[in-house]
């Protein structure tokens, strides 16, 4: 059985054109022709059977045959917050497989020890666009520009809140332990379970957050947490907590 190509419109079905882009894939990569089919994600939550209707000059377009709602894949949703490392093609590594796995939000954070002060978006928004396509989500996580540390830890978030640093001297507890304890309330109230919460965690550079900046964070009620006992690239930091927080809704 042939294998349905995955596209993204977002203007679907408002438009009947595939962007500049997919459309260039479309038509010079896959060689696509009138009548064949093609899967389309919205990334708000639809998919789309549809199939080519026409492929005038560089331009694909297709006539929608039926809409499909898709159900959430988990509730609440993940933020992941990162100190980009120098080497850029590491965090494009760590945006493909933490969508592949399941995010809903990419931020880049600016640190005291951060090797890397400057992060052109678009590129990475694309690699995003092209593992959602793979792996079949049906909603597009959102990526953010860089934001200075200070700033990111003092805007209200829902939910809760992480940060993966080092130091010994900063009680820490293990972050995998801490998804799976029920949530509490402001009160210390043990709320209902009312399935998976929303949950920010920050990831540091390569020398880790400054101790004043976790000391920060913890003031503007981020948990201290760890990641395990193996001291861990930034990348594969981040991975890790996107996988832990994945499992601890099962």
């Amino acid at each position: 059985m042939k294998e349905v190509r995955f596209f993204y419109a977002p203007d679907a079905p408002e438009s009947t054109e595939l962007p500049d882009e997919e459309s260039q894939h479309a038509l010079r990569v896959l060689r696509l022709k009138v009548g064949d089919d093609l899967m389309l994600m919205d990334g708000r939550g639809n998919f789309y059977q549809a199939e080519v209707s026409d492929t005038t000059g560089h331009r694909c377009r297709f006539t929608i045959r039926a809409t499909m709602p898709q159900q959430p894949q988990w509730t609440g949703r993940i933020h992941l917050a990162i100190a980009p490392t120098k080497m850029m093609e590491r965090m494009e590594w760590l945006a493909e497989k933490a969508v592949e796995i399941g995010i809903d939000e990419l931020s880049f954070l600016l640190c005291r020890f951060s090797e890397r002060r400057v992060v052109k978006t678009p590129r990475i928004e694309k690699i995003v666009v092209s593992a959602a396509k793979q792996s079949h989500k049906a909603w597009m996580p959102m990526v953010n520009g860089m934001t200075a540390f200070s700033d990111f830890v003092r805007q209200p978030r829902k939910g809760r809140k992480y940060i993966a640093h080092c130091y010994d001297e900063i009680p820490r507890s293990y972050l995998f332990d801490e998804l799976r304890k029920p949530a509490v309330s402001p009160d210390a109230t043990v709320l209902p379970d009312a399935g998976f919460q929303d949950a920010t965690v920050l990831i540091g550079p390569e020398g880790d957050f400054s101790i004043d900046e976790v000391r920060e964070a913890m003031d503007c009620g981020f948990l201290s947490v760890h990641l395990g006992d193996s001291r861990l690239r930034t990348e594969t930091a981040g991975l890790s907590a996107v996988m832990m927080i994945q499992l601890s809704k099962n």
